[in-house]
């Protein structure tokens, strides 16, 4: 036998050994795909026949909202609570359900915390499913792959919803879009979501690239050459589960034009995506007078955001520190709800770098006040201080310009595109991206005539109907109505 003819012979016999060695493999993935199918088909065939079952023993239809942390007191639970409010008023037939893990109070307590902060009472009351498992979204608990490790939490926190209860319409109120496919596929729910913040951005990953220190890029990523080419890799690979995820969602709503950019990059659905304006307590700033303030010895900035790193809250402090030493009679009114520990160490934290920087009897802290006392302070300001980069909208901006005060914002995201931008050919408020800019933007503000701040503060009180509470509901409702159709 030639050469030729025992490496034709050798080949035939290997491939036939590796045949039998693969197929008793391929047999065994094909068995376990059709094992996971079936689990799957059972797992939707059960929970579909537990909402059927609720259906007939309640005989309406539930919408969900997802949102751990409804009890926080910020901008992302106005916009919950308004939005149950516009659905109460407009579908008397539907029950609601709120998934929180805020397993420290009661309902009725979160209800109250709702009229005490945003002054806002819910005309029925709502069902709440308490949550036993947030810690598995906390940053704290994924110290390193903090997005794919909340993302994960995130989907079992999600599981943990579903199985309590399993609604006819979930809406994600917070951002949390692996939880959407979980509800659509599983729950045979229709799904939508109310998106504030992209949990992965564009302007992330250019962070990254160009490798600037960041709270979330710190210096010993920023100043590597390799880390930061794999952090740039595992944010791509991030960005494409994420806009899979947030794809499955039938409806979606995002609070600004830079969300609506980066959601449209990322989940690529223009046809159900559509821009709505977070509610502002524009009403509930409107009866502070619009005076002249030129006589004042000492004057305000007050500052309203949570105490979160990326509010940047030690930015104005330091840029309080400039403006005062340049010109003296100032004082800084930081205004803020804390979430949980992290949030109350970082105040603590901030306290510090006042006393480091010598200031610490110039600033005051006012965690979780309500809303009459956050009304007080925002009535005796000269300016209103906001300071984070790339803010997706900016709650807090609009309710300082609704309260005639001048406005004092970050030169990015909506403060930029949406909030600060001109009304009537007007100007309505003013800009800065550093210390410096921030120091020197005070030092101008003040030196305006008393008469130009006051004509600045006017049109900037008149440009923010557009952010109202009923606009929200309006355009909400407007939003959501293909979806509630479905339910009857």
């Amino acid at each position: 036998m030639s050469a030729h003819d025992q490496l034709v012979v050798y080949l035939c016999e290997l491939t036939r050994l590796l045949w039998m060695l693969l197929l008793p493999l391929v047999f065994l993935c094909v068995l376990l795909i059709a094992v996971l199918v079936l689990m799957v088909l059972a797992v939707r065939f059960w929970l579909q026949s537990t909402r059927n079952a609720r259906r007939a023993r309640d005989g309406r239809p539930t919408v969900a909202f997802f949102h751990p942390y409804c009890n926080a007191g910020g901008g992302g639970e106005r916009v919950l609570w308004c939005a149950i409010r516009a659905l109460q008023d407009r579908y008397v037939d539907i029950n609601f359900v709120v998934y929180t893990g805020d397993l420290g109070v009661t309902g009725q307590q979160i209800l109250e915390g709702a009229r005490r902060r945003f002054n806002i009472v819910l005309p029925r009351p709502v069902q709440f499913v308490f949550l036993r498992h947030r810690l598995l979204v906390e940053p704290g608990l994924f110290p390193h792959f903090t997005l794919l490790g909340q993302s994960i939490g995130s989907i079992f926190l999600g599981w943990e919803a579903l199985t309590e209860f399993v609604p006819d319409l979930y809406i994600d109120s917070m951002g949390y879009a692996f939880t959407l496919p979980l509800f659509r596929y599983l729950g045979g729910c229709s799904v939508g979501s109310y998106v504030h913040y992209p949990t992965i951005s564009t302007d992330m990953l250019s962070v990254v690239r160009e490798r600037n220190p960041r709270f979330n890029n710190p210096d010993y990523v920023s100043n590597s050459l390799f880390l930061s080419a794999f952090k740039v890799v595992y944010y791509c690979f991030f960005a494409l589960l994420y806009g899979m995820a947030g794809s499955c969602s039938d409806l979606i709503m995002v609070n600004s034009s830079w969300t609506l950019h980066h959601i449209l990059s990322l989940w690529r659905s223009p046809n159900r995506t559509s821009v709505v304006y977070p509610p502002c307590d524009v009403s509930a700033f409107l009866d502070i007078p619009l005076e002249e303030d030129g006589d004042r010895k000492c004057h305000s900035i007050v500052s309203i955001g949570q105490f979160r790193p990326e509010k940047d809250h030690h930015l104005q402090i330091r840029a309080f520190k400039k403006a005062l030493d340049r010109r003296g009679g100032l004082k800084l009114v930081m205004i803020g709800g804390c979430r949980n520990e992290e949030d109350e160490d970082r105040v603590l934290m901030l306290r510090g770098l006042c006393q480091q920087l010598g200031i610490a009897d110039k600033v005051a802290f006012r965690v979780n006040v309500p809303f009459e006392e956050l009304k007080r302070e925002m009535a005796e300001a000269t300016i209103g201080l906001h300071t984070m980069w790339n803010e997706h909208f900016g709650i807090g901006v609009v309710e300082v310009m609704a309260a005639g005060k001048i406005i004092l914002a970050h030169n990015s995201g909506g403060p930029k595109l949406d909030i600060v931008v001109p009304f009537e050919g007007q100007q309505t408020g003013f800009l800065a991206d550093d210390e410096d800019g921030y120091a020197a933007a005070i030092e101008q503000i003040l030196a305006l005539p008393p008469d130009s701040r006051l004509q600045i503060r006017r049109s900037a009180r008149q440009s923010v109907a557009r952010f109202s509470d009923q606009e929200f509901e309006a355009n909400f409702i407007a939003a959501v109505e293909p979806l509630m159709g479905t339910l009857e």
